[in-house]
């Protein structure tokens, strides 16, 4: 059985898909972009908009009863690899300890011309 996560602390979906989805003991995070919640705002550059996606993720993980040190793998996507130190020098604050696994991959274009994307998975068990 799934259960679909909704919050207004996260951009809402903007197509057909949900901003995560719980099934069997795991939380499938969407990919999230830099949008500010109720908002179309972006914020400039990598350093800002990675942390707006890490609050977005973690929006998420709260309303559905988790947090950051649930996540298991995260997926990084990057419109240019050049920002890829930076991005992980923000990222790597909301992993303290423990981080989880994680791909990075460098892409052409991302959705309203963000700079990132991650989506990740988690489970508390």
């Amino acid at each position: 059985m799934k259960r679909i996560i909704a919050t207004t602390n996260a951009p809402g979906a903007v197509g057909p898909y949900s901003q995560a989805v719980e099934a069997n003991g795991f939380l499938f995070i969407s990919g999230q972009i830099p949008l500010i919640p109720g908002t179309t705002d972006i914020p400039e550059g990598i350093t800002a908009q990675t942390r707006q996606v890490m609050e977005n993720i973690g929006g998420i993980l709260r309303a559905a009863g988790y947090d950051y040190a649930d996540v298991l793998k995260c997926t990084c996507l990057l419109s240019d690899m050049e920002n890829f130190k930076a991005m992980n020098e923000v990222y790597g604050t909301y992993f303290p300890a423990n981080p989880p696994a994680r791909a990075a991959f460098g892409v052409v274009k991302l959705p309203l011309g963000v700079l990132v994307e991650i989506e990740a998975i988690a489970s508390k068990e």
